[in-house]
C-alpha cells in the first residue's frame, strides 16, 4: 500500500488505532499460550523444552495477574483433563468458573484483605504438593498487589500507605517491587519456598528488560536485591521518613541480618519461560504499520521516566523529522514500548499514558500533521477506565474552542476529564493482557 499522500486526520486517527489493536492482539495470553505449550501423551513441551510425565500424573495450575484467567482458560483448553486443580488469582471478580480450577480475586494496585487470603490459598496448595507433583504457575503483570502476605509484624495497612507512597512518587516499578519483595512473605521467591513440588512458570512480561526477579515481583523467582537497597530507594524518593515506623525497623532488621534475606540462588526444580513481552507487541504493532503503507520503526521497547518530560522528547523527534526529514523521511511511524511514571500532585482522574498524551499535544497544538497515542496493552490507565489517549491538532483546537487550559489539568493529573471532553480517549475495555505501554507516532508529511 502506498502512502505518497498525507492521510487526512480521520484516517491517521483509525490507522493509528488499528496499530494499536494489533500490539494487544499480538499478546492475547490464548496465542501466546498455544504457541507455547502442547502436550503429546505424556510429554509436556513448553517452547523448547520437554516435561515427562507420568502416565497418570496430573497437572496443578495456580497463577496470578491481569491476564492469568485468560492464561488459565487457554491452558485449560490444551491440557483438558491433565489438570487436577488450582488456584487462578485475578484483579477482576469473574462472574463464571474455570473448573477445576478456583477463581479468586485480589486487589490492584494496592492490596488488600482479597489480597492476603489469596495469597494465603497459594501459600496452602503449592505447600500441599509432593516432590511428586509437577505444577504450571501462570505468572503476570498486576500479581505485586494481587497476591499479598506481610512479613513480621507488618500490618496490611502499613504495607497499603508504603505503597501509596511509592506509587504516588514516581518510583519506576523496578524499585517500587524491591521494596515490595522484602516486606512479603510471597515475593522475591518466597512462595516458590514453600513448595516441595517440580514445576512450570508461564510470564507475560510487564517490565522493562523482563526481569524475571522483577515482573510480579517474582514469587517463584530468587531475588538479587537487599534490604539495603529498599533503604536507599526510599531514601531517594524522600519518603524514608514517611513511610510508617515498623516498615523502617522491618528494613533495619533486615539490614543487620536479624530478617532472612530473599532466596538468592534459583530454585532448581522450577523452570521460567518468558511467553510474551513488549517487544512482542511492538512486533506486531509494525508488521500491521508497514501493511498500512507506513515506513516504520521500533525506537525502544525501554521507554521510562517522568510522562510529561517524554513527552517533549517524543514530539521534539516529531518535529525534526516533520521539518528536516531526520532521521527518517516522512510519511513515517515510530514506535516505542515501556512505562513511564507519573507524580501525583493533583486530584484528578487518568494515568501515566493520557498525561504523556496530553502533555504531547502541548507541544503539537495546530501542528496538523503529527498524531500521538499513547495506550496501555491491559485497557486500563491510571485511575479512569480508559487505555489512554490520542492527540492531534483536532483535539488542539477542539480544546480551544471549549477554553479547555492543558497546563491546569495536566497540574490537576485529569487527563481523562480533558480527553473526554475532546473526543480524544483510547478505550478497549480490559484486554485481558499486560506487556505496558505503547506509544505510536504518525508523522505524515507537512503540507507546505
Amino acid at each position: 500500500m502506498e502512502t505518497s499522500q498525507q492521510m487526512d486526520s480521520s484516517e491517521r486517527r483509525k490507522t493509528a488505532r488499528r496499530i494499536f489493536e494489533s500490539a494487544v492482539q499480538g499478546v492475547l495470553p490464548e496465542r501466546l499460550i498455544s504457541g507455547a505449550v502442547s502436550l503429546r501423551e505424556n510429554e509436556l513441551n513448553i517452547l523448547r523444552t520437554k516435561h515427562q510425565l507420568r502416565p497418570d500424573q496430573k497437572i496443578h495450575v495456580f497463577g496470578s495477574g491481569k491476564a492469568s484467567v485468560n492464561m488459565a482458560k487457554s491452558l485449560l483448553s490444551l491440557l483438558k483433563d491433565r489438570i487436577a486443580d488450582g488456584i487462578i488469582v485475578s484483579n477482576q471478580a469473574d462472574d463464571y468458573d474455570l473448573p477445576p480450577l478456583k477463581l479468586v480475586q485480589g486487589s490492584h494496585p494496592v492490596p488488600d484483605d482479597k489480597s492476603i487470603s489469596a495469597a494465603e490459598l497459594l501459600i496452602d496448595g503449592l505447600s500441599c504438593l509432593t516432590s511428586d507433583d509437577f505444577f504450571i504457575y501462570l505468572l503476570s503483570g498486576g500479581s505485586s498487589a494481587l497476591i499479598e502476605k506481610p512479613i513480621h509484624a507488618l500490618t496490611l495497612e502499613e504495607m497499603q500507605e508504603t505503597t501509596r507512597l511509592l506509587l504516588h512518587n514516581s518510583v519506576p516499578i523496578q524499585e517500587i517491587n524491591v521494596v515490595r519483595k522484602h516486606l512479603s512473605l510471597v515475593k522475591g521467591g518466597r512462595l516458590g519456598q514453600c513448595t516441595k513440588a517440580s514445576g512450570a512458570v508461564l510470564v507475560i512480561s510487564d517490565v522493562i528488560d523482563d526481569d524475571l526477579s522483577v515482573i510480579g515481583s517474582g514469587p517463584l523467582f530468587f531475588d538479587p536485591s537487599t534490604y539495603q537497597q529498599c533503604r536507599e530507594i526510599l531514601e531517594h524518593a524522600a519518603i524514608w521518613d514517611k513511610i510508617p515506623a515498623i516498615v523502617r525497623k522491618t528494613i533495619i532488621d533486615g539490614e543487620k541480618g536479624n530478617i532472612p534475606e530473599t532466596p538468592k540462588q534459583p530454585k532448581n526444580t522450577v523452570s521460567h519461560y518468558l511467553l510474551g513481552t513488549n517487544r512482542t507487541a511492538l512486533e506486531h504493532a509494525r508488521k500491521t504499520a508497514i501493511e498500512s503503507g507506513l515506513d516504520t520503526h521500533i525506537m525502544s521497547s525501554s521507554l521510562c521516566g517522568e510522562a510529561r518530560e517524554v513527552a517533549k522528547v517524543l514530539l521534539a523527534i516529531a518535529r525534526n523529522i516533520s521539518k528536516y526529514n531526520e532521521p527518517f523521511e516522512s510519511p513515517v511511524c515510530l514506535l516505542f514500548g515501556g512505562e513511564t511514571t507519573v507524580t501525583v500532585q493533583g486530584t484528578g482522574r487518568g494515568g501515566r499514558n493520557q498525561e504523556l498524551a496530553l502533555a504531547a499535544l502541548a507541544e503539537i497544538g495546530r501542528q496538523d500533521n503529527i498524531l500521538i497515542l499513547c495506550g496501555g496493552t491491559d485497557g486500563i490507565d491510571g485511575n479512569s477506565t480508559a487505555a489512554g489517549a490520542i492527540a492531534d491538532s483536532n483535539v488542539f483546537l477542539e480544546a480551544s474552542l471549549q477554553e479547555l487550559s492543558i497546563p491546569a489539568f495536566l497540574a490537576d493529573n485529569d487527563a481523562n476529564t480533558f480527553f473526554g471532553a475532546v473526543g480524544g480517549l483510547l478505550e478497549t475495555g480490559s484486554t485481558g493482557t499486560n506487556v505496558m505501554d505503547i506509544t505510536v507516532i504518525i508523522i505524515d508529511k507537512e503540507i507546505l
